[in-house]
């Protein structure tokens, strides 16, 4: 079977995370939604999704073909309703098109003539059970730690732990600890939820950490950091200071005081010394967070919920930032006092103002840090920012 993770017609609400990847390249839990797919179906996935990022992640279509949503996490009951689609029929969850099995002449049609999957012309069948999806950006910190959950039982089933070391102080017995993993003086408490150490991953002494958490391959806790489940550190990223129900997509960095609370941090960021972020308002009120889709701020239904940052953006020493603030990609903030709530992507400045960033500075800047982990930044990611600029204009100012 050849099986194509999606974007449907709710990506728009996910921006400006999913202005430089596909859904289903999120990371929520241990993996990411794609990996998921992988091992649940054991197999590669390609993609259908906007243009622009269809160069680097391209699609394969074949004589028949099974379409997965990419914001849609699997399970063993959702796989086997999918399994038994039978061709031209579709799954659905209420106004959520889960899955469906077509055959290459329907799919190229409704590509050419840009017909939404959700409208297919085919047979639906609604799904029995409930699965865990992302419909808005903060689905991502709420909903991290039953994706925790479900990622740890995958990865670690039949499978045994490397042996922590005697010089931890350890609580329950749901921590797994790949190979290479080095913890040592931690206090690590999984009687909370299962605690996850990647390969090659350290855990420095004094560390303080309460599951449900992972911490991806490559990645650092620091000395003394504090953090809070339902908490994921993605690949070789660095952090410390303290952290509450936050999730870092990888190669990022908080790796110094200041607090990181109800949030999600894209790729290639980097948090300054004694960076802070408020999670929850002073009145306890429901916090209005910006919306893409709408270009308005909208109520997000919760009390507590913090930073919100896309790929490639920074802030200096100091910077506070409010309860619901979203920064887009390849901004630059800093300066004292609390910047805007909605920061556009190539943004340079902070509570003073703001002026664009000019795009090749920030090609060099992304060039920089990629090269310092040693990785390339390809024509095909510049091209997928070139298009993130020209998007982001109009929401700029532009002396």
């Amino acid at each position: 079977m050849n099986y194509i993770l999606f974007d449907d017609s709710n990506r728009s609400n996910l921006l400006p995370l999913a202005f430089t990847r596909p859904v289903c390249d999120f990371r929520i839990g241990i993996l990411t939604i794609r990996e998921k797919w992988e091992k649940y179906v054991n197999a590669l996935t390609s993609t259908l999704t906007q243009d622009y990022l269809s160069k680097k992640h391209t699609l394969k279509i074949e004589k028949e073909n099974l379409l997965i949503n990419g914001s849609v996490c699997p399970n063993e009951d959702l796989l086997n309703e999918i399994n038994e689609l039978e061709q031209n029929q579709k799954l659905v969850d209420g106004d959520v098109l889960i899955a469906a099995r077509v055959s290459d002449e329907i799919l190229n049609e409704a590509i050419a003539e840009k017909i939404p999957l959700e409208t297919l012309d085919v047979l639906k069948v609604k799904s029995q059970y409930d699965s865990l999806k992302i419909k808005k950006l903060w689905d991502i910190f709420q909903k991290n730690g039953e994706a925790i959950q479900a990622d740890f039982e995958l990865l670690t089933k039949n499978r045994k732990s490397q042996e922590v070391s005697e010089t931890n102080q350890t609580l329950g017995e749901n921590i797994f600890v790949e190979e290479g993993a080095k913890v040592e003086c931690a206090i690590l408490n999984s009687e909370t939820g299962p605690i996850y150490i990647g390969k090659n991953a350290e855990v420095m002494e004094g560390a303080i950490i309460r599951g449900p958490f992972a911490l991806c391959e490559g990645s650092v806790v620091k000395m003394g950091a504090k953090i809070y489940g339902p908490t994921t550190i993605g690949p070789y990223s660095k952090v410390g200071g303290e952290i509450n129900n936050s999730v870092i997509f990888g190669y990022s960095n908080k790796a110094h005081d200041g607090f990181l609370g109800n949030s999600v941090i894209g790729e290639w960021c980097n948090l300054g010394a004694d960076t802070n972020n408020s999670n929850l308002k002073n009145n306890y009120g429901e916090v209005k967070i910006w919306n893409y889709s709408s270009e308005s701020y909208e109520n997000s239904g919760l009390i507590f919920l913090g930073l919100i940052m896309g790929d490639h953006s920074k802030c200096g020493i100091n910077t506070m930032f409010n309860t619901g603030t979203i920064i887009g990609v390849s901004a630059n903030v800093f300066g004292g006092d609390f910047p805007p709530k909605f920061i556009p992507s190539f943004s340079w400045g902070g509570a003073v103002g703001f002026s664009e960033f000019d795009f090749e500075k920030a090609c060099e800047v992304a060039t920089r840090i990629m090269e310092r982990r040693g990785k390339h930044f390809e024509s095909l990611q510049r091209d997928i920012l070139l298009n993130t600029f020209e998007q982001t204009k109009k929401h700029r100012y532009i002396p």
